[in-house]
């Protein structure tokens, strides 16, 4: 079986290419390498550096027919959405429609595409369904919506079949600072260089912390179900970036000061997403705890000294 990943020399697409490389798949990635670095990408898998919007991506696609597409590639820093809107919509919307066009022509058997908890943006019920209303508050979250809706409507009109995953704040080792979902690696940089832990907002808002072993099992069990719809990969369990900083301080036994700092635009002051919808219809759940993986993911940054 072949399968392309998008963005597969980045945080969350390495770690699918190796699981994808250990189930013996042929696996091709696609990566422009402005966030992503050729060394993150296991030894096996061919690497094509190219960006999703061009005609070579899609020649790539078209020239490689897989059985499977991951479409993990994207910007997904929010402030930079913000001071770039433009752009933002470039590589996200247009660089989703050039994949899943792609795909349609290459006969590809599933699309898997890579959402974002972002998109409720206001929302701030206790645990979000699937089934709750949207309202971007950032340029990021309403690019990331905008293309779910191209995933669907291509979906419908040429009988794709196309799995939608919402990611939580996914977190674990190769993770960088910048991009969605950082505030780990940025405490942990924090730690390591012997700073105060910086903090936007006053540190009561809450996230939903799913580790990034998680999030593979779930677009593996997207890959191979028979179920295709938009599913939350989550843990259902808000975490306030205060008690994360205090588990951070506890396996680092030293004492550091935090400080804080205003609000960054295009912040959610609480974010949870109830996953029982994957759990029921993908029989998918997380397994890692946030303390294991946490341990896991300071292990990481404190010998790897490239993610700056």
């Amino acid at each position: 079986m072949k399968a392309i990943v998008t963005g597969g020399a980045g945080f969350i697409g390495s770690h699918l290419v190796q699981e994808l490389l250990q189930r013996g798949m042929d696996v091709h990635v696609i990566d422009n390498l402005s966030t992503g670095q050729a060394r993150n990408v296991p030894g096996g898998a061919v690497l094509h550096t190219a960006d999703v919007v061009s005609d070579q991506a899609l020649n790539i696609v078209l020239q490689h027919k897989p059985d499977l597409l991951f479409h993990l590639a994207g910007q997904a820093n929010v402030a930079r959405s913000m001071d770039d809107p433009a752009e933002d919509t470039r590589v996200n919307v247009l660089g989703t429609v050039q994949m899943i066009h792609a795909a349609v022509r290459a006969n590809v058997s599933k699309f898997i595409f890579a959402s974002t908890a972002s998109v409720y943006g206001a929302n701030n019920r206790e645990q979000l369904t699937e089934a709750d209303s949207v309202e971007p508050v950032s340029f990021y979250a309403q690019s990331k919506w905008t293309s779910e809706h191209y995933v669907r409507l291509f979906a419908r009109l040429y009988h794709l079949k196309a799995t939608i995953l919402r990611f939580s704040n996914v977190y674990g080792p190769r993770q960088m600072p910048q991009g969605e979902g950082n505030v780990i690696p940025l405490l942990l940089c924090c730690l390591r260089e012997g700073r105060s832990l910086t903090i936007h907002g006053d540190g009561n808002q809450t996230r939903d912390f799913v580790n990034v072993r998680d999030v593979v099992a779930a677009l593996m069990a997207a890959a191979s179900g028979n179920s295709h719809d938009t599913f939350h990969v989550s843990t259902g369990i808000g975490t306030s970036i205060n008690e994360l900083a205090r588990q951070l301080l506890a396996i680092h036994r030293t004492e550091v000061p935090l400080f804080y700092l205003p609000p960054r635009a295009g912040d959610t002051a609480h974010s949870c997403l109830d996953n029982s919808k994957a759990k029921k219809e993908l029989g998918w759940e997380p397994i890692v705890s946030l303390a294991a993986g946490l341990q896991e993911a300071y292990s990481f940054y404190m010998q790897d000294v490239s993610t700056d």
